[in-house]
């Protein structure tokens, strides 16, 4: 399985886990700073894999959608590589109470690359980027592999990728 593939799979999983049969999925994808080439890819195969697991997808760059009915309809918002402050006040204060409210949030890539300012997001999404260099390869320890989104992994999974530093 392609890697790019395999997590996305993992975090549909484990979204998955925590929903309903009826899932829905607000993919958000807002850049107000560096832009990831992958960023349509990985919007279509999220798509592909939400359509193979009866998860309905939304796909959007428009902050209109964080407003309390915007948001209520979905179980979970996934940033997708979002990059530099893409909210405003009043859209931070509604998604927080989404959150608060048992929503789910899934941070894919440079989603840690956005919102600096607001500390509160920097805590959700466990850090802030800071730099990462040159793409490398890397050998990752697999130390839970009975979790699923781990399971189908090797003991030891070697990946080049672009590796960030927090």
């Amino acid at each position: 399985m392609n890697p790019m593939k395999t997590v996305l799979f993992a975090l549909m999983l484990a979204l998955t886990m925590q929903v309903n049969a009826q899932t829905r999925v607000l993919v958000f994808s807002k850049t107000a700073a560096f832009r990831h080439s992958s960023i349509e890819v990985a919007k279509l195969a999220l798509l592909k894999i939400g359509s193979e697991n009866n998860i309905k997808i939304d796909t959007t760059e428009s902050t209109a959608v964080f407003t309390e009915e915007g948001l209520k309809k979905y179980s979970a918002v996934v940033f997708l590589s979002t990059t530099g402050d893409v909210l405003n006040n009043f859209e931070q204060a509604v998604f927080e109470r989404y959150i608060q409210a048992g929503g789910g949030y899934v941070g894919i890539h440079a989603a840690t690359d956005c919102e600096y300012t607001w500390p509160w997001y920097g805590k959700l999404s466990g850090a802030y980027f800071k730099s990462h260099p040159s793409q490398q390869k890397a050998k990752l320890i697999i130390n839970d592999n009975t979790h699923p989104s781990t399971a189908h992994l090797p003991a030891i999974w070697e990946r080049f990728d672009e590796w960030y530093n927090f």
